[in-house]
This record gives structure tokens, sequence and C-alpha cells, in this order.
């Protein structure tokens, strides 16, 4: 065995044993929980709560519309990084457009017609024909 490696093991195992005998403290990090699991009538409330589109809400995630209408349907759920940004959107719903205050014009445009209230058409009977 080389002695260098050798010197290294031998240390190594010395600090193991101070903390054993309590003679030594280690450095610990304690970790938050993981976000709860969110549904997917979660989701599409708080995508209503936003009052934005499944497309608009899936470009301000940063994930594809695809995916927001697995999640709202049920055949998926949300997991990982994106949990964890629907939690904190969930919490701050700011943050949701926090980027397209500095994002270029045609992304503020979008998140300037998102925050306006939904206009709804009512359409007469002969223009459904």
């Amino acid at each position: 065995m080389d002695e260098t490696l050798f010197r290294e093991l031998l240390r190594s195992a010395g600090e193991a044993l101070e903390h054993a005998q309590g003679k030594r403290e280690l450095r610990t990090t304690v970790l938050p929980p993981p976000p709860k699991p969110m549904s997917g009538t979660e989701v599409r409330k708080l995508r209503g709560a936003l009052n934005c589109s499944q497309a608009v809400f899936a470009y301000s995630l940063n994930v594809s519309t695809k995916l927001v209408q697995a999640w709202e349907s049920k055949r998926r759920h949300p997991e990982g990084p994106a949990l964890l940004l629907l939690r904190l959107v969930e919490q701050q719903p700011d943050l949701a457009f926090a980027y397209a205050s500095s994002a270029p014009p045609k992304a503020r445009k979008v998140a300037e017609e998102v925050r306006r209230p939904a206009k709804h058409v009512r359409r007469s009977a002969a223009s459904r024909r």
C-alpha cells in the first residue's frame, strides 16, 4: 500500500474513533422536509388562482403544456423540482411571473395578458352554427 494513502487512512480512522468517543464534533446540516405531494385538483386550483390558461401556466413554470394537462387529469403527479416550484408559487403567487419582469418584451406582454381578468364572450345561437 502507498505510504501517503496509508497515513490518510490511519488519520481518518483516528478521527472516526475520536467522534465515537465524543471528543470530536462533526459538521451536520439539517435539511428541510420534502414538499408534500400535490394532487391534480390542487394544481388546477393553483392555476385558477393565478387566472391563467394551461399554456401560460406551463410557460411560467418552464414545463410543457402536456405535462400540466397530465397533472390536472391525474395521469401524472408533480415531482422533484416541479413540485417544489408549485409549492413555492402556492405560497407566493408572484413567483410564477417573477421572470417576466426581467424577460424580453414579448414575454412581459404574455405575463401582462395573463394578469388581466378573463373576458367571457357570449356567442349568439346563430353564430354557433
